[in-house]
């Protein structure tokens, strides 16, 4: 029995490009307004935004590819899976707890920083030892993409704190975090013992 199903390239492979999809489409939609540089993507899915319903479901189809993939990459760590399906949840809470039109919110910005916190470190709890494991799942490129996703939330941080450049480190991180299971999972299909 392989202890990555084939299924899950499918779910890890969909959540950057809903997520990517859902920013550009609802950016579109909100039209020249918003600026994708210096604004975040929550606040194309705040109540109101005229594309809010495609970023919200973007988020939801993003949790769900999250917690499908953490359910089928049976060759990572225990503690990784449940930090990618919280990272999945954290997803689902972002798009039921949206931003409000104007300012910032406590809950969501609560959900993010949780969402965040566990797709990030995610990588790292996932690993095994060895060289034997699937090179994503190795320990050392598995904590090269948690520090690289380290240092890009405190860039995203410095943006917010110096109202700079948001939106391009929030895209930058997101990125990443919906990629990087993908990466994972190819790994571990492309070893025949996984």
């Amino acid at each position: 029995m392989r202890l990555v199903p084939k299924w899950a390239l499918l779910s890890s492979g969909c959540a950057p490009v809903v997520m990517v999809g859902g920013w550009m489409i609802a950016g579109f939609l909100e039209g020249p307004v918003y600026d994708p540089a210096t604004q975040t993507i929550s606040v194309l899915a705040a109540r109101g935004a005229s594309g809010f319903w495609v970023m919200t479901g973007a988020l939801v189809a993003l949790g769900a590819c999250h917690l499908l993939t953490a359910w089928g990459l049976r060759a990572a760590a225990p503690a990784g899976r449940l930090a990618l399906g919280g990272g999945g949840v954290s997803a689902l809470v972002v798009a039921l707890v949206p931003a409000p039109s104007s300012g910032g919110s406590l809950r969501h910005g609560s959900a993010v920083a949780v969402g965040f916190a566990l797709l990030a470190v995610w990588p790292v709890l996932a690993a095994r030892g060895g060289s034997a494991a699937p090179w994503g799942l190795r320990p050392i490129p598995s904590l090269v993409v948690t520090a690289l996703m380290g240092v890009g939330a405190a860039w995203f941080l410095i943006e917010v704190h110096d109202q700079g450049d948001i939106g391009v480190a929030e895209r930058v991180v997101t990125s990443v975090q919906s990629l990087w299971p993908f990466v994972v999972v190819a790994s571990c299909l492309r070893d025949p013992d996984h």
